[in-house]
């Protein structure tokens, strides 16, 4: 079975922070707990890479409602070109009720479109949101640590 394109990258970052680990744990530093800020970083990434996972599987739903919506109009205006090119086909006033079907049905798709663009935003930007409280309260624990 294979692995997915996430992770496989997850799994390259996860060894990429080893390695750094590694080196950077060779030097010392008085006071300053460099493993803490790598696994800070590493959290940072990871964040990050959720964000763009998510953001991406977003933009995937949107172009599949497109996609969707796209195919839906074509075949409903196939169907209505054959009702008004047929002979005793639709009257101007059924054309006209049928304009007004569409553009209402249009509006609905926007709308549809619109929602699931603002779900996709607001799912990545809760991600970065969480990461960054997580960052702010491990800088309040270092700090309260340097005070003692």
């Amino acid at each position: 079975m294979m692995e997915s394109t996430s992770t496989k990258n997850a799994n390259n970052a996860n060894g990429m922070f080893t390695d750094y680990t590694k080196l950077i744990g060779q030097f010392k530093f008085p006071g300053f707990d460099t493993s803490a800020l790598l696994d800070s970083r590493r959290k940072d990434i990871e964040a990050i890479a959720e964000a763009n996972t998510t953001a991406l599987a977003g933009v995937q739903s949107l172009a599949q409602k497109q996609s969707d919506m796209l195919r839906s109009t074509l075949g409903e205006l196939q169907a209505f070109v054959v009702r008004v090119t047929q002979p005793g086909g639709q009257s101007l006033a059924g054309v006209g009720e049928t304009v007004k079907q569409t553009l209402h049905k249009t509006l609905v798709d926007m709308q549809e479109l619109a929602d699931t663009a603002y779900r996709a935003q607001s799912d990545s930007v809760a991600v970065v949101t969480k990461r960054v409280a997580e960052h702010v309260e491990e800088l309040k624990a270092l700090l309260q640590s340097k005070k003692k």
